[in-house]
């Protein structure tokens, strides 16, 4: 296995971690946050989530020797943002989480689950993701009203990286952030000595609450959003480069991590889709056979960033919360356009994809069950309508 270690494996694989921790954790902290995580439950939660992340990144790949990436359920988080606290709390939502990875283990075990997922028509699954990505991604917009000397430098920097090298873009708009945070914004004198007393890592157990609400509202959406736009499409990209890995085996490894770290409020784990696209490339080494060492290396670079998560929580809590998620939202206007374009591309399936987009992106809640999951029911009725219809 040593032999197969390489220096451009290596560096593809820090590349990935880095890029999949910073361009995204901005959203996790988002979600929790607006399920009702305090800070240091957020900083706990991402402690854990970068450890299983890299754990189960390092676990994978060596058991079959292939370049399987790890990320977490970043449209899933997103998802929390637009839901918002439910019945119950924050530990309510640690029991969808729970649920959510007991319906991930359920798809690996029973095939009939997983094939259910896949059967949800691809524009419906894509305008939900969309209605449900859109609000946030409206946060820069949001930012730079609140103050432009604030939010026109992170967005600025976002829009001219973009251009030049997409994969460095968010990277960079979290550069202007604490460039904006550090010099924009009156940081309190004892700055320095409250980020040292930070950076020591806690863990906090989360008592999960388990309620009718929080299945349907959370665990449901949850699962369907991190099935269809994580680990259905992490599977597609592997076979695309070449590799077979099996789904069901990695499907019940990531519900059961995901369910072992929604104990401690972390959003669930799931099979990596971008930086999974950097693992297997040709660019992680030419040998295909010895491509799954930049996944090793990612996951041990994620367990290192999870170590740094107090300290980065609590810098980024210095500064007004629009500012953060306009960085989230800026990290998901690529996903956002993707789905958009997927879900209003077929004309056959227009009506009933806006449809879903509009009831999702309304946030607004029926008997308590959040938007999301009845824009997915009511975007069906409408493709059903229509297809009865066309039949008639």
């Amino acid at each position: 296995m040593l032999r197969d270690f390489s220096i451009q494996a290596m560096v593809m694989g820090l590349l990935a971690a880095f890029v999949g921790f910073v361009s995204s954790f901005a959203v996790i902290m988002q979600g929790l946050s607006a399920m009702g995580a305090g800070p240091d439950q957020v900083a706990s939660a991402l402690l854990v989530l970068s450890v299983l992340m890299g754990v189960l990144g390092i676990l994978l790949p060596l058991w079959l020797r292939m370049p399987i990436s790890v990320a977490w359920s970043t449209p899933g988080a997103a998802l929390l943002s637009s839901v918002g606290m439910i019945e119950g709390g924050f530990p309510a939502a640690a029991g969808a989480f729970v649920l959510c990875g007991g319906l991930i283990v359920l798809s690996g075990l029973f095939s009939p689950l997983g094939r259910a997922i896949r059967m949800i028509p691809a524009p419906l699954a894509n305008a939900m993701l969309s209605g449900i990505l859109v609000n946030l991604c409206l946060a820069p917009v949001k930012a730079v009203a609140f103050n432009p000397w604030l939010g026109l430098p992170i967005v600025a920097t976002w829009m001219l990286v973009v251009i030049w090298k997409r994969l460095w873009a968010v990277p960079a708009a979290l550069l202007a952030f604490a460039l904006v945070l550090v010099f924009g914004v009156d940081l309190p004198p004892d700055v320095l000595s409250r980020l040292g007393q930070s950076i020591h890592p806690q863990l906090l157990l989360v008592v999960p609450v388990f309620t009718l609400h929080g299945f349907i509202s959370v665990a449901v959406p949850l699962f369907i959003v991190t099935m269809a736009s994580q680990n259905i499409p992490g599977i597609a990209i592997l076979k695309v480069n070449g590799y077979e890995p099996p789904p069901n085996p990695l499907f019940v490894a990531s519900g059961l991590f995901s369910a072992i770290g929604a104990a401690f409020g972390a959003v669930p784990v799931n099979l990596a889709a971008i930086t999974a696209a950097m693992c297997a490339s040709e660019e992680a080494h030419h040998d295909p056979k010895r491509r799954y060492w930049s996944a090793i290396v990612a996951g041990i670079a994620y367990i290192f960033f999870g170590l740094l998560a107090s300290g980065i929580i609590a810098f980024v809590a210095l500064s007004p919360p629009i500012l953060l998620q306009a960085v989230a939202g800026l990290a998901l206007i690529g996903a956002f356009s993707s789905a958009a374009q997927a879900a209003f591309r077929d004309a056959d399936t227009r009506e009933a994809a806006a449809i879903t987009f509009l009831v999702t992106a309304s946030g607004t809640a029926f008997a308590g069950v959040s938007g999301a999951f009845w824009g997915l029911i009511a975007g069906a009725v409408m493709l059903g309508l229509k297809r009865m219809a066309t039949k008639g």
